[in-house]
């Protein structure tokens, strides 16, 4: 199993110690792009065509509802590469 599959597998648990750039690397695998704010904030945005966005902060470790909003992210793109 790649440290990708674990990756996976630790946010589809709800692992509560998360990092940001664990989550960073996940999103930006299903195509989303990073936007931060001009200013001081530390939360940062994460955007695709036809998805909603989402923005989880750069604290850690990472609040256990941003990682079931990234969670949720996961199984939506694979129910989508599996009906392709």
């Amino acid at each position: 199993m790649s440290q990708f599959d674990k990756l996976l597998r630790r946010i589809k648990s709800l692992d509560k110690d998360m990092r940001f750039d664990e989550l960073r690397k996940v999103l930006e695998y299903y195509g989303y792009s990073m936007d931060g704010p001009s200013g001081g904030s530390s939360h940062k945005s994460f955007r695709k065509a036809g998805k909603p966005t989402i923005t989880i902060p750069q604290h850690e470790p990472i609040k256990k509802a941003y990682v079931k909003e990234v969670k949720k992210i996961i199984e939506s793109e694979e129910e989508n590469n599996e009906n392709d």
